[in-house]
Order: C-alpha cells, then structure tokens, then sequence
C-alpha cells in the first residue's frame, strides 16, 4: 500500500499538524492486474522482476579449516594510552545518499506528502543516533533544472534524455516544493542535508544553492561542486584534455559566481572535489592545491568510491563481474582495508586542514549493484565492517547510495507504483549495518574507535571508547557454517582496570551470508521484502553474559556468521534525553488490515521506556473509535504509524 504523510507547509516551526495516511484501492475491490492477490489477504502478491526484489542467492565460501576459533583482545580501560585512536565520531556516521531522479519514489510527492516508512526508518536512526544526513544528488543533479511548477504539484520530474552517463539516469525538473519537503521532513525527524549544484556545464544555474539556504537553513549542511569531476571527459559532459586543473578553475569559477549572487548569503558551503576513483587519482588532485587554496569556501572534503562494478551486465560498459566468484572478497576485513588505503594520505589532509573527511556516495557495486551479494546478510556485514574502518581511519562520514527499483543495494525501496495497493517497502540488509553503526557510537558525539583485529581477516573486531572509556566492543565473523564448526569466542580483557560483573551483547544474525530475510539485531526485524513499515517487529533480545572478575576477562561467543555488539554498560539504561518524543493522535481508520503496535515491543525496544509514555492500543477491527483515539510512537521524532494493506484513510492530529 502506498503510505504517504499529508502534511501542509504550516508544519514548518509549528506545533501542530495534520498527516493523512492514504491507501489506493478501497478494501474489498480489485484491479486487473492484483485480482488474486487483493481478494486473499494472505495470498503472496505477484512476483516483480525489478531488480530491487531479486532473489539470487549464492553458494557462501568454504570457511577455511585452520582458522583460529578463539583470541584475546588486551584492551586499555581509558583512551589516553590506545595507539591509533581515531577522531571523535557522530552517530550519524552512515547517513544516506539518494539519487535526486528518485527522490518523489522515497521521501513523498511533496512537502504535503510525505511517505510514513521512509520517516520512520529515519526515525530509527534519530532514535540511536540523534539525526541523520541525507544527500539527494548523484549523476542526475549535474544536470537538474528549475522549472517553477510541476504537474500534480510533484517536487521532482523525470525528463526523458539522451544525456551521456554510464547509469543513463534522466535529466531531473525540480521545483522549491523539492526543498520544502526536506524541510518538511526535518520538522518532524532530525534530518539534515546536502545537495548538489549541477555541473555538467559552467553555465551556472545556481536555484539550488538560492532555495536551499533560504528554505532550509540550519538544516542545509552543504553543497557539492561537482559529482565524480574525473568522469566528466569519458561521460562527455568535458572536452578533450580535460583535467585535474581544469576542474580547479571551475571550482574557482563557481566560488565567483556565488560570491556575486545576492541570493546565496552563505558563501562558504561547498564540498570537493568528489572524486570517483576514476582517471584521476586523489593525489593528483592535491598537486592542485584544491585543499588550501579552496579552504575557506570548503565545510567537507569528499571522495566517492565503490569496490566493485554491475555494468557490463546494466549497461554494456566495462567487462563482466562475476558475482559468485566476487562474493568471497566481499567477506573479509581485507575488503575494507583495501577500500581505505587509497584515502589515508587525504584523510591526514583533512585532519590538517581542519575540515571533515566524507566518503559521499558509496555501496558495493556501481551501476545497481551485484545480485546475490548487494542484498545479502554477507553485504551487511560488509558494509558494517567497512564503515568501522572508515571511522577508525578517520572518514568523518560516509553516504550509502540509494536508487530506484533497478538497483540491487538499496538499504530500503518502496514499492512498485502499481503493487502500493497491496505490498509495503523492502529493507536491504545494508540498511541494518547503518542501524547498528548508529548504536556504536550513540548520541554522545564523543565516541571513538580503534581497529583491534588481531585473530585474522575472517574475525575482525573494534573497541569503542566513549567520553574516555571503553564502552563497546565489536565483534565479526564472516566465515558461514551452520554446524557450528566456526563459531568463535573473544575474550575481551581490560588493562588499567576491570571487566564488569557482565555483558550485555546484541547479536546481528541471519541463517547463512548469502540469505536476504529473516535478519535480526537483537532479535528484532524490520521484515522481509514488502513486508517492511520502518519499524521494528518482535521482543528486544539483549544476552548477558556473566565475566569473570577475578581473571579479570569476559569471553563472548560469536556464531559463523554474525556480529556482536558487546556492551560494557547496561544499554537499557538511556537517559531522559535519550528517551523519543511521543505524539499524541486522533485516529479515524479502516477497520481491518491496519498496523498494530505491541505496546510491551514498544517498552523494551532498544531500552526505552515507551509503555509509560505512550499507552499504544491496537487498530485492529472493533479496538479502537474515533473518540477513544490512537496513542503512536515514533522513533525520535516522527509518527510510528504505517498501514498495512487495502485502503482507507487515517487523520491523525499531531500535538508535539
């Protein structure tokens, strides 16, 4: 079903307003194209041959034989003597890059339609994190245009093109209703933005940079110059000889133009150069001075990357990836210490310069991604562990790509227009590696991290000091076995102090690294495909694992395959501010097939303290009346409410 959030403009610095929940097709009726599966609600709805709900599923790698089950990490209690400590990091680390062309599919029509899932797993993020950052550009923003309006009010419009990219994108209309519905979306869950100039031409058309600050403020954290500059000769959007020093001049050329429009009054909100790890190489790009010449005008310096590519088979470009053969490199930590390598000599860079270091669009596989591994619990993983070595190496940030419904990594899709009637959104197992990132280094902004791998490639693992102390351990292991045979065991000892009595450990599961449902972390799930809300569904599940004190050593236990979070304080205990924002609502709903809220889920979910705040009441037929009301909780602060089949309305009145 189609869930979108009609929210007016007054939203903006108000305290109330008013959100309907539609559906498509009215309960009990059918479209040609759905008859079977609308007539039985608990039929399985029509297979879709998009990308995006493929179901490859590979054979996982033989875990070697020789490999060391168990090992010690010697951890340092403070954080004052850890050799390569890296810098102070966000819980909004892992943050979301979405192609601009899709943008209407995922966020909402307009700033008076939002879409519910797409708050709610945002929400999620707040709930961990505190907020989160959003890009909407990719190959489309270089060549997006202004246009004042847009038919049925959209934010944004495809238009058909014979543009030059590998991806063969479209040109994208956009209007100021794109930029009020980020702002719209900020009202209500802590997101904040960047957004790209285009570039495909030093013609500059610069609306983006004008309706962006004046609209969104605080809430704007900067503006790209320039997405994958090296690309720009091969994708025919340069001439010949086109270089590392001439983007440098039209960096230059761009500073001008804004430092001479009246309409952009913050002059110093770029972001460069955005490399893609093409012809050009980053240090190539230093030998411009780009960094100190450019300093004053720069809040982040970014690269882009992606450590595999779909396309030949996308699009004919390149040669042939095999993803079975592919998929082994993929689940080992080598993977992201390669990725990392280039980039250490630009992160010093950054750190001496003073500003962030951001991998700005990254996944596993350009052009879409590849199937059987993007969508896999091996990918989460992957993209778990590769975020953790970009904290440990200094990356400020990273953007995981999101694209449309012919794409294979999305961290979440909704729907195909035509089965909103009846399926709700896919969660990719990518989008769990940025929930739990988000837990790693919580709300503080005072966490660190620390690469302690010492047991080989296939077990990495991480300490995480948060304030100065250790707080947090995180453990992997990539091998696949089922018998058990691979299962390992960290012993986690503290120099300079003591183990706690206990251990609390959150597991990320899933039955092999090559399945794509049933994932876990902590017990809980998003769902499977069509099957997902933005929330999370089944008992929190945190195991304590007693330690002993008088060894001074705690020994965790890590299934092949999994992760584990092993927390050395109660992660139950939040406090007040931790705690969500709840919204008193008004419901007036369909009777049948609407979301429940299991209020004991709702109390223990990740530790807070929801039951007493929010007394949550089933929508179920007969349970609730328009004067009695629905009580909803959102993660952070958004609406938790979600519908999930048929049709109908919901009017929901939101007192903040």
């Amino acid at each position: 079903m189609l869930l979108t959030a009609l929210l007016g403009l007054s939203i903006l610095g108000a305290v109330r307003a008013q959100v309907t929940v539609y559906g498509q097709i009215p309960y009990g009726q059918t479209s040609a194209a759905f008859a079977t599966s609308t007539r039985d609600p608990n039929a399985t709805p029509t297979a879709t041959t998009n990308n995006a709900y493929d179901e490859t599923r590979l054979i996982p790698p033989t875990p070697p034989e020789d490999y060391s089950l168990a090992f010690t990490l010697n951890l340092q209690a403070a954080n004052t003597s850890v050799p390569n400590l890296s810098i102070l990091q966000h819980g909004t680390f892992y943050g979301f890059s979405i192609e601009m062309s899709v943008v209407t599919q995922l966020m909402g029509k307009n700033s008076s339609h939002i879409k519910v899932p797409f708050l709610n797993l945002m929400g999620l993020l707040q709930q961990r994190s505190g907020g989160v950052h959003i890009r909407v550009g990719g190959n489309t923003q270089d060549f997006a245009v202004y246009v004042d309006e847009l038919e049925n009010g959209e934010a944004t419009a495809k238009e058909k093109s014979d543009l030059k990219n590998p991806t063969l994108t479209p040109a994208v209309l956009y209007t100021k209703e794109l930029f009020h519905l980020a702002a719209s979306i900020s009202s209500l869950v802590n997101v904040r933005w960047y957004f790209g100039i285009p570039f495909n031409d030093t013609n500059w058309r610069l609306q983006i940079a004008e309706h962006s600050q004046a609209i969104l403020g605080d809430n704007l954290l900067g503006l790209q110059g320039g997405n994958e500059p090296d690309y720009y000769l091969s994708h025919g959007h340069r001439q010949e000889g086109y270089g590392p020093f001439d983007y440098f001049g039209e960096f230059a050329d761009l500073i001008n133009a804004i430092d001479a429009n009246p309409n952009i009054p913050v002059k110093n909100m770029l972001i460069g150069p955005s490399l893609a790890s093409g012809p050009w190489s980053p240090e190539m790009m230093w030998e411009t001075d780009f960094i100190n010449a450019y300093k004053d005008n720069l809040v982040a310096i970014t690269m882009e990357h992606y450590p595999s590519n779909n396309c030949f088979v996308q699009f004919g470009v390149g040669s042939f990836v095999d993803p079975q053969r592919t998929f082994p490199q993929f689940l080992t930590h080598q993977s992201a210490l390669n990725l990392v390598e280039p980039y250490r000599h630009t992160s010093n860079l950054a750190r001496e310069a003073e500003r962030p270091f951001i991998m700005f669009e990254t996944n596993s596989a350009t052009c879409g991604g590849l199937p059987g591994i993007s969508d896999s619990f091996g990918a989460a993983l992957w993209a778990l562990d590769y975020g953790l070595t970009m904290a440990a190496t200094n990356f400020s940030g990273a953007l995981l790509h999101v694209g449309g419904q012919n794409v294979y990594y999305n961290p979440f899709t909704a729907p195909p227009t035509n089965q909103t009637a009846f399926n709700q959104w896919t969660v990719g197992a990518v989008y769990y590696a940025t929930l739990i990132t988000a837990e790693i280094f919580g709300r503080s902004n005072q966490s660190q991290i620390v690469d302690t791998t010492n047991n080989g490639l296939l077990t990495p693992s991480y300490a995480i000091y948060d304030r100065g102390q250790l707080s947090k351990v995180a453990l992997f292991n990539f091998m696949d076995d089922p018998s058990g045979a691979h299962d390992i065991t960290g012993t986690i000892t503290v120099e300079g102090g003591q183990v706690p009595p206990e251990v609390h450990v959150k597991y990320f599961e899933a039955e092999s690294v090559a399945v794509k449902t049933n994932l876990t972390w902590a017990g809980q799930t998003l769902g499977n495909k069509f099957k997902v809300d933005g929330r999370l569904k089944g008992d929190l599940n945190i195991t304590i694992i007693p330690c002993d004190q008088n060894a001074n050593v705690c020994r965790v236990p890590v299934r092949a395959p999994s992760f584990a979070l092993v927390h050395l304080n109660d992660p139950t205990k939040v406090d007040e501010d931790d705690l969500p924002i709840t919204f008193q609502t008004t419901a007036f709903t369909k009777t049948i097939n609407t979301a429940t809220v299991d209020p004991e889920v709702l109390a223990t979910s990740n530790g807070q303290s929801g039951k007493e705040r929010s007394k949550l009441g089933s929508t179920s037929f007969g349970s609730v009346s328009g004067a009695q009301g629905l009580h909803a909780l959102l993660p952070g602060v958004t609406v938790l409410l979600a519908m999930m089949g048929g049709a109908g309305m919901v009017m929901m009145a939101l007192t903040r």
